[in-house]
């Protein structure tokens, strides 16, 4: 249908009109919004995560070193690399005992299975990947954790990625702390764990 060109360009003048009321309005709409969901996430404090589980236990490392097959619990897989320092490129296997005390000869709660390696070549740093496996009546199944264990820091965090049983897919950290080192035959670990998915 053809229409004459001045009632084609007042159709487009009013539509012109329409959108710019239309944007108007929105820009305003938006403008009271904002401020006031701002406000509104200024107001909520910032929820400090609770762990929903939290276990410590002492992992205790026995080295062998050729002459201990019975007591040692982990061994060098590999030598060091002989470039660098500190064990570069040394990669150890363990089935290390945990307990719910400092003492290595109480009763393991559960086992520390896996490997780490020494990974920088002019610092002493390890990077773990093992499964925390539990025979107690308290806990049934695994967690796994790994993670960067920067060894010159008081404090280290590793990272709890998984797990079967009482931990069936569970997320968390696990805090490192070296309690004890004899030489290089022995050294404990204080882990706290703390898990923050639940299932």
């Amino acid at each position: 249908m053809y229409l004459p060109k001045h009632q084609n360009s007042s159709k487009v003048a009013m539509r012109d009109q329409i959108m710019d009321k239309s944007f108007i309005f929105i820009c305003l709409l938006l403008l009271t919004i904002i401020p006031v969901t701002l406000q509104e996430v200024q107001k909520k404090p910032i929820k400090k995560h609770e762990p929903c589980k939290r276990i410590v236990l002492y992992y205790h490392d026995i080295i062998f070193r050729g002459n201990d097959p019975v007591n040692a619990t982990s061994y060098a897989a590999t030598n060091a690399s002989g470039i660098g320092s500190f064990d570069f490129g040394k990669v150890v296997v363990f089935d290390d005992p945990m307990t719910r005390d400092q003492h290595l000869t109480s009763p393991p709660v559960a086992r520390a299975q896996g490997m780490y390696f020494y990974n920088v070549k002019y610092a002493p740093n390890a990077w773990f990947a093992y499964s925390v496996v539990f025979n107690s009546s308290e806990y049934e199944g695994t967690l796994n954790i790994v993670g960067d264990d920067i060894i010159t820091e008081k404090t280290r965090d590793l990272s709890v990625v998984g797990g079967t049983g009482d931990f069936f897919m569970t997320r968390g950290i696990v805090t490192f702390e070296t309690e004890n080192v004899e030489g290089t035959k022995y050294f404990r670990l204080k882990m706290d764990i703390k898990l923050y998915e639940c299932y």
